[in-house]
């Protein structure tokens, strides 16, 4: 299962293709459309996504079979490695890519000296919330987030400490 990190405007597109897929088969019915909307178009369009990259973070399609099925964006910080976004096609969850992705995004922290993964997820989110906690992940807080045009993030903070080699 190749990962390939995103760098160029043609990749950057695939990132914000797979994002209008998947976020409206999933988050429309936890956010609604009118949010789902208002978030692809702030935080996951292309110029959002260079804009990210420009302030350092990375961003990786998840392939398989010459087809991207995913995408995750990460933010190394000064102690931690931010999982910003990780995403599945839904016809894709399930079949074990979530848990070898997180894998790798495990080992690239460590290589960067980065002894743990955070992370936010929707509080109704919870299938995916049980995924993370069945991967070692544990709820830290609750965060309400005043997002713009009367939007709110709901989420919890979650962390998974990984050991030093």
């Amino acid at each position: 299962m190749p990962i390939i990190k995103v760098m160029d405007p043609t990749l950057i597109g695939k990132v914000e293709t797979l994002a209008h897929i998947i976020w409206n088969e999933h988050f429309t019915p936890i956010i609604g459309k009118a949010q789902v909307d208002y978030m692809l178009k702030s935080f996951q369009s292309s110029e959002a996504i260079s804009g990210q990259i420009k302030q350092g973070f990375l961003y990786y399609l998840i392939q398989e079979n010459n087809e991207f099925i995913g995408y995750f964006g990460l933010l190394p910080k000064e102690n931690e490695l931010l999982l910003s976004k990780f995403y599945i096609l839904c016809a894709e969850r399930h079949k074990g890519y979530g848990k070898k992705v997180l894998h790798s995004i495990e080992q690239l922290a460590t290589s960067k000296e980065l002894y743990q993964v955070t992370l936010t997820v929707n509080k109704y989110n919870t299938n995916t919330i049980e995924a993370y906690e069945k991967l070692g992940f544990k709820k830290t807080k609750s965060i309400v987030k005043d997002i713009g045009h009367g939007f709110i993030m709901d989420d919890y903070a979650m962390v998974k400490k990984l050991n030093k080699i």
